[in-house]
């Protein structure tokens, strides 16, 4: 499957890659194009759409809540996975969406400076990849223990 988003990701078109890659399909390809050729290339090459205004796997609003992409692509592929839900409450917050999560301010900060530092988007996911998978395991070792942090510390 190819999948075609705006360049310059930060958050959501970085976590969406990496849940799609991790959950959906491990063999995806991903575009990044210029904002007013996301819906051409996605037509001319067949790609699926995210995180674009208008489109299926876009942020949508439910209850009075802001969900984003990364929440839609988990709605559609009906990915139930409790880490991954967990996950979902942080890229949500980091990127805008409703909710509480101390993490996401890590997580804005670090994307900001992997997009800072990448030559382009797709170095940028190489880039972040390990960031998603270690806040994925995070998530698990979270609900394994009820989503208490022991201090381990001195």
């Amino acid at each position: 499957m190819k999948w075609v988003t705006r360049e310059r990701a930060r958050v959501d078109r970085i976590a969406c890659p990496w849940l799609i890659r991790r959950f959906v399909d491990p063999a995806a390809e991903f575009l990044y194009v210029p904002g007013d050729q996301v819906i051409e290339t996605a037509r001319k090459v067949g790609a699926i759409p995210f995180d674009f205004p208008g489109v299926e796997l876009h942020h949508y609003e439910e209850d009075g809540k802001e969900f984003v992409s990364f929440d839609a692509i988990i709605r559609k592929y009906r990915l139930t996975d409790p880490p991954l839900a967990e996950l979902a409450r942080i890229v949500r917050v980091a990127d805008g969406g409703h909710g509480t999560a101390p993490e996401a301010a890590g997580l804005e900060a670090a994307a900001t400076g992997f997009r800072l530092i990448a030559k382009d988007d797709l170095e940028n996911q190489r880039l972040q990849f390990p960031l998603y998978d270690a806040l994925y395991e995070y998530c698990k070792w979270r609900v394994e223990r009820g989503g208490t942090l022991e201090h381990t510390g001195p």
